[in-house]
């Protein structure tokens, strides 16, 4: 195990990022497959629409019969069938006839337009056409959406609801996806309890738990909420035990000033390689990293560890910067890190310091450009401030004072 080294950001994410691997793939359910991610690529079996289709209810005809129709002087047709979607017309349209045509139902043969309902007037076994619409018209043609051998999706697209249309419409009952980790989300303290238990006048709900359980979700891993750990080393142990049985174990409150020779000795015998324990940045400066090696489990390949703060802000930043990407990587997202803009920043903001500061920030798109101003205190257990911002100004290492007026870097969270 390493020292008490500080690393940047930089280097932390790069460190993380080496020892994330990308999980196996499974089959799931279409209808389960939300917000996962493909493993393949998906193929069109056949043309969709499978066969020209009327896009309203409407009257399919010959345009050259209707193109000089005026509700003063409307063409005159028979009426030789009805079309209801899903059914066909046992004949073709000829000349100067017309099939009454439903929505989505198959254009007969022999019609190349369709006139809808409004423009005309039926009249028995005739109908008139008042008004023309261009050859063509609302006709969705075969295979304009999908056609047959085309990739329709990418291996390694999230699946949003539009995706998970596309795979039932083009036959997929289930669909091969990328696992999703089981993560163990542990807090530590005596000073904790939990949603529901007596509450002393010494203790705090342990609110960490319930929103970093919510990240892990958001993020596309599987939460696996643990009992809170005391502050004994026989009891850390065994919690910490139980938790690195999963692929990425989340430990809270573990790494700060004051715990940190306890943690290391308990991290040390259970045989996790420490990478880094500390990182320039403001907040989340207590953020340790970890790997069981490949050696002890060396069918399930690496585990991975993080410590994060107790603080409840700097807990939820350290997330969003190392263990989001994380767990994108290996749920098989191309997109690993939060979205960063440009954006014009209300207030003055500064730093001077060799951290990087994250500061929590309401940022908006007004006149072909973002604006963005803080939530007010900064401070790192000011839950409210999480709650009021949608996304965080960077300010980098040594930069100095940034003016009101001036651009900043802006991540955009979720």
């Amino acid at each position: 195990m390493i020292e008490k080294t500080i690393i940047s950001v930089d280097e932390a994410i790069n460190i993380i990022m080496d020892h994330t691997s990308i999980m196996g793939t499974e089959r799931v359910p279409t209808q389960n497959a939300l917000n996962r991610t493909l493993a393949q690529n998906v193929i069109g079996g056949r043309h969709h629409p499978p066969w020209d289709n009327s896009a309203m209810d409407g009257y399919a005809v010959q345009w050259e019969d209707i193109k000089n129709a005026t509700p003063n002087s409307p063409t005159e047709l028979r009426v030789i069938g009805e079309v209801q979607a899903g059914g066909m017309l046992s004949r073709a349209v000829g000349q100067s006839e017309a099939a009454l045509i439903m929505t989505g139902a198959p254009v007969p043969n022999g019609a190349d337009t369709v006139i809808r309902i409004e423009d005309t007037e039926p009249n028995g076994s005739l109908v008139n056409i008042l008004k023309p619409c261009g050859q063509g018209g609302n006709i969705r043609l075969e295979g304009e959406d999908v056609m047959k051998g085309e990739r329709v999706l990418h291996s390694e697209t999230l699946i949003r609801p539009a995706e998970i249309g596309m795979l039932a419409t083009t036959g997929h009952a289930s669909t091969l996806v990328y696992q999703q980790p089981k993560v163990s989300v542990l807090a530590t303290g005596d000073e904790l309890t939990e949603l529901g238990e007596p509450i002393s006048p010494n203790q705090i709900v342990n609110s960490n738990s319930y929103s970093i359980s919510a990240l892990v979700q958001e993020s596309g891993g599987i939460p696996l909420l643990q009992a809170t750990a005391k502050d004994t080393k026989a009891n850390l142990e065994s919690k910490v035990r139980n938790a690195i049985s999963a692929d990425i174990a989340l430990i809270i409150g573990s790494v700060s000033v004051g715990k940190y020779d306890f943690v290391k000795d308990v991290l040390g015998d259970l045989g996790v390689d420490m990478k880094f324990w500390r990182v320039k940045m403001r907040p989340g400066h207590p953020v340790a990293f970890g790997v069981l090696p490949r050696s002890k489990y060396p069918q399930d390949g690496e585990r991975l560890l993080f410590g994060l703060p107790g603080n409840p802000v700097s807990c939820m930043v350290a997330f969003y910067q190392f263990v989001l990407p994380a767990i994108r990587k290996m749920t098989g997202r191309q997109n690993l890190f939060l979205p960063r803009v440009e954006a014009i920043t209300e207030n003055d903001v500064q730093n001077n310091s060799n951290r990087r500061h994250f500061s929590r920030a309401v940022t908006r798109y007004e006149n072909g450009k973002y604006i963005t101003r803080l939530t007010g205190n900064q401070g790192s257990g000011i839950i409210s401030s999480m709650v009021q911002a949608n996304s965080f100004m960077i300010v980098q290492e040594q930069h100095g004072e940034v003016k009101a007026g001036d651009k900043i870097q802006v991540q955009l969270l979720p």
